[in-house]
């Protein structure tokens, strides 16, 4: 894809996506559709993925351009965002998120989003704002967070908006692990690869599918319920 915001690099049968559209790493449409072309063809390979962004900045969350503009494109964006989610999710070979830097509103629920994840050490912050900014939250977000987070940080992720540096972040469960920013990628591949290897892909999925049933669920409920088909 020429100009494409995503690259892939391809190796021991992990797929590393890299979103990069040198801004605010926004979950735009176009950036969408690179991530869900991307998480095609690693489908069709029977690879494993590490989803990551530059150095720095996971992804900024929504495009605020599209959203302030609202009508059918806004809400197709903010659809197609946590139907990414729901993707990752019951992806049929394990998903590794390397969070390189900032994750804030929709890239902190594409965080959440994984089998395991490896965040940046260091001054950044993975928020929930959109209280913040006068949105009440989705119901695909709450769910996301309730599945992921302690009680108490759900709490005040949710309603409070509060930013949570990556130490906190990994006692929140927002993340698995923290290491240092120039080893958060290979961290994050190994893993992949370790993962890739180390289990059986029939019965990863099966239970993958299983355990996270309620949670399929509720996001397809509430992606419905927030945001129905709309057309132009």
């Amino acid at each position: 894809m020429t100009n494409s915001p995503v690259s892939v690099v391809r190796n021991d049968g992990v797929h590393t996506i890299t979103l990069d559209d040198g801004k605010a790493n926004a979950l735009s449409p176009n950036n969408q559709a690179a991530i869900n072309a991307a998480l095609d063809d690693a489908e069709s390979d029977g690879a494993a993925i590490v989803l990551a962004g530059r150095p720095g900045l996971l992804s900024g969350g929504f495009d605020l351009k599209v959203l302030q503009a609202g009508g059918v494109d806004a809400v197709n964006m903010l659809r197609g965002g946590f139907q990414l989610s729901h993707r990752l999710l019951s992806f049929p070979r394990p998903v590794v998120i390397a969070c390189t830097g900032h994750a804030v509103a929709m890239g902190c629920f594409l965080l959440l989003s994984c089998d395991t994840s490896v965040a940046a050490a260091g001054a950044f912050r993975l928020v929930a704002n959109e209280v913040a900014i006068g949105m009440t939250m989705p119901n695909p977000a709450l769910a996301l967070l309730r599945n992921r987070l302690t009680p108490a940080a759900y709490q005040r992720s949710a309603i409070l908006a509060e930013p949570f540096s990556p130490d906190a972040a990994l006692a929140a469960g927002f993340v698995d692990q923290v290491v240092e920013p120039d080893l958060v990628l290979s961290t994050a591949q190994s893993a992949a690869a370790a993962l890739a290897t180390g289990l059986n892909p029939e019965a990863h999925l099966a239970t993958k599918l299983r355990t996270r049933k309620g949670l399929l669920d509720a996001l397809l409920a509430g992606i419905e319920s927030d945001f129905p088909v709309r057309s132009h």
